[in-house]
């Protein structure tokens, strides 16, 4: 999620078990008869309060996780978008924290290498010039 200026990405704050706060992208859950892009910008605005509309599509992440005793596999459908509206909030129970991260910063803010391979296709696609890694 860009802010209007395309300077800054809202980014969510969640502890993990051992009580550290991680910087991630938002993301959620597909609900039923709803496209991949409809729940983007509905998990965006239910974790970090702004309203987007989508640039482009940036990739898909699969992975792994135990909630419960039990293994889940999920995949995640990410998307740029920019602000069109809405205020920074983290109102939503899942969300510890949330921020308008620089650009030049969010590789060393986001906790999970995949995203950060994300940020930096969005930089290329958007024409910063970044370096990809």
């Amino acid at each position: 999620m860009l802010d209007a200026h395309r300077t800054s990405a809202a980014l969510i704050g969640r502890l993990d078990r051992r009580g550290r706060l991680l910087w991630s992208l938002p993301k959620g859950h597909i609900e039923a008869g709803e496209t991949a892009e409809q729940a983007a910008v509905r998990e965006v605005a239910e974790e970090t309060g702004i309203r987007g509309r989508i640039l482009m599509p940036l990739g898909t992440i699969d992975y792994w996780f135990v909630a419960e005793d039990r293994r889940v596999h999920k995949t995640v459908h990410h998307f740029l978008l920019e602000a069109v509206g809405g205020e920074l909030s983290d109102e939503d129970v899942e969300v510890t924290e949330v921020a308008w991260v620089p650009l030049g910063e969010l590789d060393a803010q986001l906790a999970y290498v995949d995203e950060r391979r994300l940020v930096r296709r969005a930089a290329e696609l958007l024409g910063d010039g970044q370096e990809s890694a």
